[in-house]
């Protein structure tokens, strides 16, 4: 473990694995728990601020937006019926955030991007 696991506590750590979940569970949900994912990224980040769990918010933040900004450009395509490729690139990429983030955070990782 790094030094920097010394600037954080539990609760912070459980924070971010529980925006990781919310994320996963965005997808079963219609995107609802995205949207309390990113609030809650929004309401903790002074408080990790210059630990390595920063790294983990922001990482998850860009996620987001990242996510929602891709499939927004899924949606238009599929008005040309090119929707459904762009669509299951866009819902890889952001699975494969989630997991690695969430790998990342359970091995007491930084996560750099």
């Amino acid at each position: 473990m790094s030094e920097d696991v010394v600037d954080i506590d539990a609760s912070q750590k459980n924070m971010a694995l529980l925006v990781y979940v919310l994320q996963g569970l965005g997808f079963f949900t219609g995107g609802v728990t995205f949207i309390f994912a990113i609030v809650i990224n929004y309401i903790k980040l002074d408080e990790v601020r210059g630990t390595w769990l920063e790294g983990h918010f922001l990482w998850q933040m860009n996620t987001f937006w990242y996510g929602l900004l891709w499939s927004i450009v899924g949606f238009l395509f599929w008005l040309i019926l090119m929707g459904w490729l762009a669509s299951a690139i866009v819902s890889i990429w952001m699975i494969y955030r989630i997991i690695k983030g969430a790998l990342y955070l359970n091995d007491d990782k930084a996560i750099i991007f």
